[in-house]
């Protein structure tokens, strides 16, 4: 997280200096000079995403063995099982969403962007199963991938700090919490698809703590903008249910990395 913050104040200090090295060229015509004296104006967002996830998993992970009881899917059925490693692998997802912008101060504005947003995770698993046959212990690894869709609709606040602009330049901060929505998480269709499988579920609801750069173009007739945003979840995302693959689990939190397009 560190190394992460450390890359946005890298970029938005670029992006206040970026326009000092444009001052000995001519003044550009500005385009919407007054616009950002209106107090409220609305927009809509376009972008991509990236979900992560961070994994604590139980403190004696690889000694902690796991009976049958725990196991509902692995056939033929072991006796006892472990698990001895579990990663994530993030999909590339998408979102839209409109925006309401309400200016604070010279430097301040307040917004509001619902949106809508899909994203898939991967859970990575390396079981270790023991089976007992004629008084002998039969062990296996099996690699076992859960994959987990989500449909979020996201409620974000966010308050920006703006630089001074530059010509039809500004660059800004921002920082915000998001209220989450995951409307596929109770997974009543992939149970019914896949009753063979075990299938793995997020909890419904999360709140995110989000802080990002971005940087606003105005045009002749709006203003476009390029922001990257980064989401951490602040609640265990994981629904557990009692079988080796969420016991395993202490607490798992969602990072999302977003890339937007905004036009005001």
């Amino acid at each position: 997280m560190k190394a992460e913050f450390r890359t946005v104040l890298f970029l938005f200090t670029l992006a206040l200096l970026f326009p000092f090295t444009l001052q000995s060229q001519h003044k550009v015509v500005l385009n919407m000079p007054h616009y950002d004296d209106t107090k409220i104006h609305f927009g809509f967002i376009l972008g991509v995403n990236q979900s992560f996830i961070t994994i604590k998993p139980i403190s004696d992970l690889r000694s902690h063995v796991f009976d049958s009881t725990y196991i509902p899917d692995i056939l033929p059925k072991p006796d006892s099982a472990r698990i001895l490693s579990i990663s994530s692998s993030p999909v590339p997802g998408f979102v839209v969403g409109i925006l309401a912008n309400m200016r604070i101060g010279d430097h301040f504005d307040l917004r509001f962007i619902p949106s809508l947003s899909f994203g898939d995770r991967t859970l990575n698993y390396m079981v270790e199963t023991h089976t007992i046959l004629a008084g002998e212990d039969t062990i296996q690894q099996v690699p076992i991938s859960k994959k987990v869709p989500s449909t979020y609709i996201n409620f974000p606040i966010e308050i920006r700090f703006k630089a001074k602009r530059y010509n039809n330049f500004r660059p800004y901060l921002l920082a915000g919490v998001q209220y989450t929505l995951d409307l596929a998480s109770n997974a009543k269709k992939r149970e019914q698809k896949n009753q063979n499988e075990k299938i793995i579920k997020f909890n419904q609801n999360d709140i995110y703590a989000e802080a990002g750069v971005g940087f606003d173009f105005y045009n002749e007739w709006f203003k476009f903008g390029v922001e990257l945003k980064m989401m951490f979840g602040l609640f265990d995302a994981l629904k557990h249910e009692g079988n080796i693959y969420t016991e395993s689990i202490d607490k798992l939190n969602s990072k999302i990395f977003q890339l937007s397009l905004t036009f005001e």
